[in-house]
């Protein structure tokens, strides 16, 4: 991405983290009736090459051409809800990397921003193998990053803690069946089904298994689900969802539930009773030795799509560590832009103020 779409770059991304802060308490001192600016951040992770950049891009209007995207990368965008409003800004991070990248996950979710964030589960439909082993590697850090945040949190200001607690349920009507049988993901989640027009053309038994576990997935994480492809209807329907999170524009209250149509179904409008048992006889199901539902509708999925592991889905073979292709004095920048990438990655962990620069 162009002009503010960066990768690790120390002074970048200081700058304009301070230019929106400035331009930010600007806009709150030129507007007379103290309207305050809403701010939050969204987290797109998911497949390697499976359409985060296009949807961002889509999102924020911007007619440029996709690039890969290396490492992690950020930009933002604002939207005005009103004449003589300010606008309201929205932060957008993108981890590149498929799973190959999950320490860099802790840097843009801090506790400063943790009651604003938003995560954004991009998973590749046209690849069935892959999309288990990088959703659960995905969400797992990711979660478990949240959960220290939380724990903290709970001990240095309680109040928030809670209310992140209590937030989770927010998408949930209190007379919901499944109240008690699902575990909301701390913090919102939206998980988009990418590439759906290969998906399509899949065998019907496929499509409704894969239908099947991402409804059952979505919906005991509290997260709302949304098949997308490069078609602009589609497109439009990925960024309703977003553009909720990021401008707290109206949620969507329309709901596809059709296998054969591309799936649409927002947070809390789902149901264990609509999506229906596990896809597998009552024999199979009581062969697999599962500790929980999400372990068992994992087990029953990777039955149908073999696992790759998340070591298969890493870039194991790495060339810039093969000795045939030594070369000193690249190997040397490489080293040192390592280095940096290191202190950049401890230096996050602190507020932008409290950054240590060397010559």
């Amino acid at each position: 991405m162009k002009t503010s779409y960066f990768v690790f770059s120390i002074s970048d991304t200081l700058w304009d983290i301070a230019k929106a802060e400035v331009e930010k308490k600007e806009n709150l001192e030129g507007n007379g009736d103290g309207v305050e600016v809403w701010e939050k951040s969204l987290l797109f992770m998911g497949n390697k090459n499976g359409g985060k950049t296009t949807i961002i891009l889509r999102c924020l209007d911007r007619d440029e051409i996709p690039k890969p995207t290396l490492a992690l990368e950020y930009t933002f965008g604002r939207r005005a809800k009103g004449h003589n409003r300010p606008k309201d800004i929205a932060h957008f991070w993108e981890l590149g990397g498929g799973t190959s990248l999950l320490d860099l996950i802790r840097i843009p979710i801090t506790n400063d921003n943790i009651r604003t964030f938003a995560i954004i589960l991009v998973l590749d439909l046209s690849k069935p193998n892959e999309l288990w082993p990088t959703m659960d590697s995905l969400l797992q850090v990711t979660r478990n990053h949240v959960d220290k945040i939380i724990t903290k949190l709970g001990k240095t200001n309680p109040k928030v803690a809670t209310e992140i607690k209590q937030r989770m349920w927010n998408n949930m009507p209190k007379d919901h069946p499944d109240h008690e049988l699902i575990d909301p993901f701390p913090i919102p989640l939206v998980i988009i089904g990418s590439k759906y027009d290969i998906f399509h053309e899949f065998d019907s038994e496929m499509r409704k298994i894969m239908c099947k576990t991402l409804r059952f997935v979505s919906h005991y994480y509290g997260a709302s689900l949304v098949f997308t492809s490069k078609s602009e209807a589609l497109l439009l329907k990925a960024r309703v969802l977003i553009n909720h999170l990021a401008f707290g524009f109206d949620r969507s209250k329309s709901i596809s539930v059709d296998q054969n149509k591309p799936l649409f179904i927002p947070a809390g409008l789902d149901s264990l009773n609509q999506i229906g048992p596990p896809p597998a006889s009552d024999s199979d199901i009581g062969k697999l030795h599962a500790h929980t539902p999400v372990d068992l509708w994992k087990k029953i999925y990777e039955k149908t799509f073999p696992p790759k592991s998340t070591r298969d889905l890493k870039d194991v073979n790495d060339p810039a560590q093969d000795p045939q292709y030594a070369e000193y004095e690249v190997d040397a920048m490489r080293t040192q832009k390592n280095q940096e990438l290191e202190q950049y990655k401890r230096n996050a962990s602190k507020s932008w103020k409290e950054m240590e620069f060397e010559s």
